[in-house]
Formats: structure tokens, sequence, C-alpha cells
């Protein structure tokens, strides 16, 4: 069981919304909750979302962040070893 306490504008939109969609406040309001609930589970999750702009997942390497001066370091060697 849940108890809040709303402002008096929202109060009345809950009351006035349940009433046009012909249930009661309660329902109405685990009706939006559970709305709310199923949108954010179908989101993508963040790495979802970044997977393409992550270093490691497009290089092959997992220590980037925590090796990234000898990474340079190996860079510039394998660069000038070029010329």
């Amino acid at each position: 069981m849940v108890s809040l306490r709303l402002s008096r504008h929202l109060e009345q939109w809950i009351s006035r919304a349940a009433k046009a969609a012909g249930v009661s406040k309660s329902e109405f309001i685990r009706q939006c909750l559970e709305d709310r609930k199923q949108s954010e589970e179908s989101r993508p999750s963040a790495y979802e979302l970044g997977k393409d702009l992550m270093g490691c997942v497009t290089s092959g390497r997992p220590n980037l962040a925590t090796n990234a001066k000898q990474i340079v370091r190996e860079m510039i060697r394998a660069k000038t070893h070029r010329s």
C-alpha cells in the first residue's frame, strides 16, 4: 500500500482524467504507473545506445581508459618506426 500527498491541481486533474476514462482514481494512477514502467523497460540501455561510440567495443582493446598513456606511446612508436 502506498500513500502520497498531491497538490490540489494534480488531484483535480487525476479526478477529471479518471472520470473521463471511466475508472477510479486508484485504477487511473495504477494504469499511469504501469504505462511508465513498460516505457522504461522497453527503453534501450545506456550501453545499447552508446556501444558504437565506445572505444573498447570497436577497437577490441578492453583497457583504453586505464592504459591510455601506454597506448598513445605505442601508437607513436609504431608511427615513427614506419617511416
